[in-house]
């Protein structure tokens, strides 16, 4: 989608709020309803509507009707909000033209007040030439669910990040300014992209220090890779500069080694088709001299040092730090526990069932005791054994005793019995069916009257 500035100068307050309301509830809705908008946005007379009109006719949202009513955020919408935002910081006061294009952003010239000119990429993801970022890049991390707006800001919060870094450590990269959503202000290289570079004065001296870079980079924890000849500027001087750092990973990441021959053998192959450049594939037997490269072949990734940082931990790299990998090692070691575990799951079952059955010859004892003790009270004869039993039934047993010689007091226990009966039988809960009251006239209602007729006769 082209970026047509032009209207921004036109949008009023109400229209940014609007798309805000928008943005935030595209939090948690794919498509936010007009009503949430309406409701996060508060403006008065019901003015949501008329300006979801306006932006949908400049293209800044997308109407969708298909479930519900409702709009969600474009592209250009969405470079609005990050253009105004960084505007009202002042980073910048103009964008000018379109310098690249490439599968995951756009970059443009931006103009600051006192004329320095600065570079601004916006992050595209989802673009038809590439839509295999959540096998491709590791943006999502844990996430099952992504939006490509919410990508693209991650994309551009990791670049900055990594530029930062970098910066600061001495590698040659454009100069991280500012970051706003999916937009990342970064300083403009002075120079061309080596793919566009037919003839070099040097390109020995290009090469060396191309390859250097790679191995620094792994030697402080990270590999780039997309490390070719679209993301090498070089300036007239023949003065080296890196870019493009979202997809960068970590050297404990389980593919790093790929990744590290597959940056040397993009820059070796370009070297030897663009400039005829020949290596020498001799393979490094010294123990850990600085040579140099075309004596010693091409560098491999375990014989390269990697204490001089920890970049990968600092910046979470492809979240796949030592951290984590220390948590892949415990998960991993938790499966082999399970594993064991599980041989041990007949030896478990067989104690637990020899547990219930303890439990259970327990309870018929005492059932058998509580029919020994019935059995006692029958009769006189028995009452001596029931002593043997325990003392606590002691009182009991002579009060049984006597309700056989007194009638009256056996008469008025069996009352009481009777009584206790009824009051349990009145306190469960009637758990007929709920359609007993559509029986209107029936048999039960006619047999309830013939029941009452005989009662009173």
């Amino acid at each position: 989608m082209k970026l047509d500035v032009n209207v921004l100068r036109y949008l009023s307050k109400d229209d940014f709020r609007v798309l805000t309301a928008v943005e935030m509830g595209m939090r948690n809705h794919e498509i936010v309803p007009c009503e949430l908008i309406d409701r996060i946005a508060r403006l008065k007379h019901g003015g949501t509507y008329k300006v979801l009109k306006n932006l949908l006719k400049h293209k800044l949202v997308h109407h969708d009707s298909s479930k519900y009513d409702g709009f969600r955020l474009t592209y250009l919408g969405y470079d609005f909000l990050a253009i105004k935002t960084l505007v009202n910081r002042g980073m910048f006061n103009g964008v000018g033209r379109q310098i690249g294009v490439g599968k995951e952003s756009d970059i443009f010239e931006v103009v600051k007040e006192d004329g320095t000119v600065l570079a601004m990429k916006l992050h595209r993801l989802g673009r038809v030439s590439f839509r295999a970022v959540k096998s491709k890049r590791d943006y999502l991390r844990h996430r099952s669910s992504y939006n490509w707006l919410y990508l693209s800001r991650l994309a551009a919060l990791k670049e900055f990040a990594f530029m930062k870094a970098l910066e600061e450590h001495g590698f040659p990269v454009p100069q991280a300014v500012d970051c706003n959503r999916h937009c990342v202000i970064m300083s403009l290289v002075p120079g061309y992209p080596l793919v566009q570079v037919r003839e070099l004065q040097n390109p020995d001296v290009v090469f060396e220090t191309i390859i250097a870079a790679v191995i620094r980079l792994a030697e402080h924890g990270l590999i780039h890779c997309d490390f070719n000849e679209f993301n090498i500027m070089i300036d007239d001087d023949e003065k080296v500069t890196i870019i493009d750092f979202p997809q960068m990973v970590s050297v404990s990441h389980p593919n790093a080694q790929m990744y590290f021959d597959r940056d040397v053998e993009c820059i070796y192959k370009f070297f030897a088709k663009r400039y005829n450049m020949s290596f020498d594939e001799n393979e490094n037997d010294s123990d850990g001299l600085e040579v140099d490269i075309n004596e010693v072949g091409r560098p491999q990734f375990s014989e390269i040092n990697k204490n001089s940082g920890f970049l990968d931990k600092e910046l979470a790299a492809s979240g796949f730090t030592r951290k984590d990998q220390d948590e892949l090692e415990k998960l991993i070691e938790g499966e082999l526990e399970n594993h064991s575990d599980s041989d041990d799951e007949g030896t478990a079952d067989e104690e637990d069932e020899e547990d219930i059955n303890n439990t259970n010859v327990k309870q018929l004892e005492s059932l058998d005791l509580a029919k020994e003790d019935v059995n006692h009270q029958t009769g006189d004869d028995k009452h001596d054994d029931n002593h043997q039993v325990g003392d606590e039934n002691d009182p009991e047993e002579e009060e049984e005793a006597e309700s056989e010689d007194d009638p009256e007091l056996e008469k008025s226990l069996s009352k009481q019995r009777k009584k206790a009966i009824q009051a349990a039988h009145r306190g469960k809960r009637n758990f007929a069916s709920r359609n007993t009251y559509k029986d209107k006239g029936g048999k039960s209602s006619q047999n309830s009257k013939v029941h009452k007729q005989l009662s009173g006769w």
